[in-house]
């Protein structure tokens, strides 16, 4: 009897745990969501529901003569870009998959990207997210973006 009951518990507390984790995992997920819904339409408002006031940005790519680059931006830089959005413009982020590790306060996203300007293939790379739980909101901390034209395996629309 008591093993039953120690199995029990052991089932009961692996449910409450898994259920936490992935209730956590949605709300990180719903975060950059948002972040792509407000960079697809240009609402930098949007945007910036999701940044940290501290965010860090930065992007990398390899240039034409083979050297990387490294690029740091500001959040105010990354809004003011998004603000000014041309209507004209439609941007598509195909983000391909999701990795999400949560530990605590932290959690770490990495997601593979095909880029569409215009309905034009554009670029691919990675997206690599660092969130930080700010008392119960999901907040982006750290964003890194690597680019590139060469090697994508472009989706077949």
């Amino acid at each position: 009897m008591q093993k039953i009951i120690t199995i029990l518990i052991v089932f009961i507390l692996s449910t409450i745990v898994n259920a936490q984790e992935n209730s956590e995992k949605k709300a990180i997920e719903n975060t950059i969501e948002i972040f792509f819904e407000g960079l697809h339409k240009g609402d930098s408002t949007l945007v910036s529901s999701t940044l940290n006031s501290a965010i860090h940005i930065q992007t990398t790519h390899t240039d034409k003569g083979g050297k990387k680059i490294l690029v740091t931006e500001s959040k105010t830089k990354l809004l003011t870009s998004i603000a000014n959005k041309k209507a004209e413009h439609t941007y598509l982020e195909k983000l391909l998959s999701w990795d999400v590790k949560i530990d605590g306060n932290l959690a770490s996203v990495w997601i593979p990207y095909e880029f569409y300007l215009n309905g034009k293939f554009s670029h691919c790379g990675a997206n690599s997210f660092q969130l930080f739980n700010n008392n119960g909101k999901w907040e982006i901390i750290y964003l890194v973006d690597m680019r590139r034209r060469a090697n994508c395996e472009t989706l077949k629309q």
